[in-house]
């Protein structure tokens, strides 16, 4: 059992690139329209409560809400970037388009062939976190000097939610099961975790529950480096994005494993 579970470890520390490099030539040819699709959402929510609510709301902790939910959104994008990444795409490559077959076939192990979609993932959301950042610091809503250190902390989120979402496209039987993952799982998250009101507004149960979900932890970090302010619990916000990024990895491998070999 054990000797079947590495087998389908990486190979080495490089294989992956082929299949970022592989997923990366594919995106070029439809980008512009892939990025805009990603950017609709979180753009729409920053404009519309930000500008429309923000004016009834006033300031919050110390900063303007739009500010406050600039930073906010920056996190969510990278979440759902990478997730729809992998919950669609990965999903169609591992499934209907074959693509993970023919990869198969080469010295690739599914290993290498997981940790390259992770890597694309989160490649897609660091595009798709920072061009919400720019927007943000371009309007007056986040110090320009600071924004190089929120790439980073992006880059670390979309990888944590693609992890996540690699375990739902090891489990999930067909499309139809996903928008579940989105509703039930994805969509609290995002009221749970500050991004567009303060976690301390909440009871403490659900305060208790915030911390321990990977956006909180996210939201945290780059609304401190957005805002020039101090970040509290640097290491542990980090270390608990890392163990979001790390863990589901090696679950996912294993479900992957099972499910491709039925």
């Amino acid at each position: 059992m054990i000797e079947g579970y590495m087998a389908v470890m990486p190979a080495n520390a490089w294989n992956w690139v082929a299949v970022w490099r592989r997923n990366y030539l594919a995106w070029k040819k439809i980008a512009l329209a892939a990025v805009l699709g990603n950017l609709a959402e979180p753009m729409i929510s920053l404009f519309a409560l930000g500008f429309g609510l923000g004016i009834m709301i006033g300031r919050v902790e110390g900063t303007s809400y739009v500010a406050f939910l600039a930073a906010g959104m920056a996190a969510v994008s990278a979440m759902t970037s990478a997730t729809y990444e992998t919950i669609y795409s990965t999903f169609a490559r591992m499934g209907g388009e074959r693509t993970w077959e023919a990869m198969l076939c080469t010295q690739l192990t599914l290993g290498d062939i997981v940790l390259g979609e992770l890597a694309w993932a989160g490649t897609k959301s660091l595009l798709a976190g920072t061009a919400i950042t720019l927007v943000a610091a371009t309007l007056g809503y986040a110090a320009w000097p600071s924004l190089l250190s929120a790439l980073p902390i992006i880059a670390l989120t979309g990888l944590a939610f693609a992890s996540l979402a690699m375990i739902v496209t090891a489990l999930a039987p067909n499309y139809d099961c996903l928008v579940f993952y989105q509703t039930l799982v994805l969509t609290p998250m995002l009221f749970l975790s500050g991004a567009v009101f303060p976690v301390s507004q909440m009871p403490g149960a659900f305060q208790q529950v915030s911390s321990l979900l990977p956006l909180a932890h996210s939201v945290d970090l780059i609304r401190s480096v957005m805002l020039g302010r101090p970040a509290e619990s640097l290491g542990l916000h980090i270390a608990t994005l890392c163990v979001y990024a790390v863990l589901p990895f090696f679950l996912s491998a294993a479900l992957l494993r099972r499910r491709l070999m039925r």
